[in-house]
């Protein structure tokens, strides 16, 4: 196998036997902050005391409709969490107010916000509307707020993304749903559920049929609880990055010269 040559290299990158990796950063990146760079290493990946309590999951959905399929396909993924161990709370956004047209202290948005920082993982459900996600679940997402202070509600959490159709089977609002969580820093898990033509799917009692869309979410409840079970006490340090130490520190340099 044939490698190519990294050029202004004063060692052999592709050695068995790597140089003191301070050094080598130095040597390979002078653009590097020195004082902010870290090398990633596999033992900070595990906790000292690893976490005990059951997985923490909040669950969204996208409808207010008397039988809202998004909401039955919530309650029967909440059960499948519950049986594998999952502590599970399911918002309900009824009363929610519209993104702007009340303020953060609304009752209803502190609710919401509580519920997102108690939560180590959440799963989103929309029904598709005119190929899109609901106007109710976009405002949901719109009410959590990246940053709070020195605190950020959902970086690092993990997140799995649901929907229901009307019609023929369809990815649109689960796609858009991703880039959601990507913009809130969430750990999307690469499975996800499309339940097409949703009102076959249910009995009236509101209970989901054995089918392959039911052995599905059961198949992304399942990778949901393991990637939060995996990541939720390195989430800390999945999330550190270089460019925010760097930005803290340049914050910190400019506090100390103001203060002289």
């Amino acid at each position: 196998m044939s490698t190519i040559a990294i050029p202004d290299t004063p060692f052999d990158i592709t050695s068995d036997t790597p140089p003191d990796t301070a050094s080598s950063a130095a040597v390979l990146c002078p653009q590097l902050d020195p004082g902010s760079f870290r090398v990633p290493t596999q033992q900070a990946l595990h906790a000292v005391q690893p976490s005990t309590h059951a997985p923490r999951i909040l669950m969204l959905y996208g409808s207010l409709r008397e039988r809202s399929y998004s909401k039955l396909l919530t309650l029967e993924a909440a059960r499948v969490l519950q049986g594998m161990g999952a502590e599970v709370r399911i918002f309900d956004p009824a009363g929610l107010p519209q993104p702007d047209a009340a303020p953060a202290d609304h009752p209803r948005v502190q609710a919401l916000r509580e519920l997102v920082l108690w939560s180590e993982g959440m799963v989103w459900t929309s029904p598709e509307r005119h190929g899109a996600m609901t106007g109710i679940m976009k405002s949901q997402i719109d009410w959590i707020p990246l940053s709070e202070g020195a605190v950020r509600p959902t970086q690092g959490k993990t997140l799995a993304v649901m929907q229901v159709s009307g019609g023929s089977q369809s990815f649109n609002a689960v796609n858009q749903l991703r880039v959601l969580g990507r913009w809130m820093r969430l750990l999307t898990i690469p499975n996800q559920s499309s339940v097409a033509k949703a009102y076959d799917e249910f009995t009236e009692a509101g209970r989901m049929k054995p089918s392959p869309y039911y052995d599905r979410v059961v198949d992304v409840m399942e990778e949901l609880v393991k990637f939060t079970l995996l990541t939720r006490d390195a989430a800390p340090y999945l999330v550190d990055r270089y460019s925010e130490r760097k930005e803290a520190l340049a914050r910190q340099h400019a506090q100390t010269l103001a203060s002289m």
